[in-house]
């Protein structure tokens, strides 16, 4: 009666919490094979949350680059205002204070945290403060690092940009190029745009150059990074200087002695191309209105591929997003297929539990009924 009650306790808990295997004793073998599939769970939901962590940093890190973006829209706007030939010092004066202004403002953007209270531009160095103010300007207190993720088997993913890819290290001019006028130049010569007519032949010829105008009708010479006389011609008013497969293009005419630099493109952080604008601003007089139109010029440019470089940290981010998208949908269907092995073997089948249960009852009732016969038998029974 005692096993018959045992067996019949058993499978009445294991209906009643659904549970075929309850201790490892009901089933060695699949008990093992539970462990593993609930620590396969606990590792899956782990990802979950690194996957939610780096999607939530990564869409805070979209709407900043969005705010800078708009926020370079109005700059732009700014500068070609200040360009036009109505606005008098004063009206560049005050344009350069609202650019002020901008500049907090965007120093404040590269300043963001997420919700966890760590700095979204700072690399690894989350704790950090990564941008402030410095005696020559916007300095950068964190790293180059980008922390990395685990989100699937085999995914990981950065959950943010450092401070120095995304407001740092931005192409200078057409990213090929940057073009540059002397602060010494008296002609009315303004710079426009430059191009690559002959990559080939740039790449062969790559270096640091200064167009050097000799006299006042024209004619330059083109000098290298060591001061050599690379070519020489005879400039028209208006029209383009081309030279090793680049070309760039003049308006007005430069006087005997002016420079103007054509250097390879390095990079410019947005917080100088900002702060060069406002020095542009309340630093031209009339006297040097040339070299204020090709600086605006020059800055417009700047803040062209400003704007490109942003749209391509972007679109990073956004493929970033969707192969977390991606990750999420493969790590749901995972865990589907876990959840259903572990159920399969874990969960009761009730049916066959019921029945079981039904014919272990039946067993001790029986045995229970034999036992008060044979309980009130005695000695003298026996011999009737």
């Amino acid at each position: 009666m005692l096993q018959q009650q045992t067996a019949l306790s058993k499978i009445q808990n294991q209906i009643a919490t659904g549970k075929r295997i309850r201790t490892p004793a009901d089933d060695p073998a699949a008990a093992v094979h539970i462990l593993e599939l609930e620590r396969a769970l606990q590792e899956a939901e782990q990802l979950r949350t690194n996957a939610d962590m780096a999607k939530n940093r990564l869409s805070l890190e979209e709407q900043s680059l969005q705010d800078v973006s708009r926020l370079l829209d109005r700059v732009r706007e700014l500068a070609i205002q200040a360009n036009n030939a109505p606005i008098d010092m004063d009206d560049r004066r005050m344009i350069a204070t609202e650019l002020r202004e901008r500049l907090k403002e965007l120093v404040n953007i590269a300043n963001r945290r997420d919700a966890n209270n760590e700095f979204l531009f700072a690399g690894y160095a989350t704790q950090t403060q990564p941008f402030s103010a410095g005696p020559t300007g916007i300095v950068y207190a964190g790293d180059q690092g980008n922390r990395v993720l685990q989100v699937g088997p085999n995914h990981r993913v950065a959950d943010s940009h450092s401070g120095f890819d995304v407001f740092l290290n931005i192409p200078e001019g057409n990213g090929t190029f940057v073009l540059r006028a002397a602060a010494t130049n008296t002609g009315s010569g303004v710079l426009g745009a430059g191009s690559v007519i002959d990559r080939a032949a740039w790449s062969n010829a790559a270096d640091d150059y200064t167009i050097h105008f000799t006299s006042d009708d024209g004619e330059y010479e083109i000098l290298d990074s060591g001061g050599n006389v690379v070519t020489t011609g005879q400039y028209v008013e208006h029209s383009a200087i081309e030279f090793n497969g680049i070309k760039f293009e003049l308006t007005g005419m430069p006087a005997q002695g002016d420079r103007f630099e054509v250097a390879r493109s390095r990079s410019e952080d947005i917080f100088t191309t900002l702060q060069s604008l406002i020095d542009t601003l309340e630093g031209t007089t009339a006297s040097n209105q040339a070299l204020f139109n090709s600086n605006i010029a020059q800055t417009l440019q700047q803040l062209d591929i400003a704007q490109e470089h942003f749209l391509q940290i972007r679109a990073d981010i956004g493929a970033r997003l969707s192969g977390l998208e991606a990750a999420e949908a493969a790590r749901e269907d995972r865990n589907l297929e876990l959840k259903r092995m572990k159920s399969e073997l874990e969960d009761l089948d009730y049916a066959e539990a019921v029945t079981r249960m039904y014919q272990q009852l039946a067993g001790l009732q029986a045995a229970q009924a034999s036992y008060m016969q044979i309980a009130q038998l005695s000695l003298f029974n026996w011999f009737k």
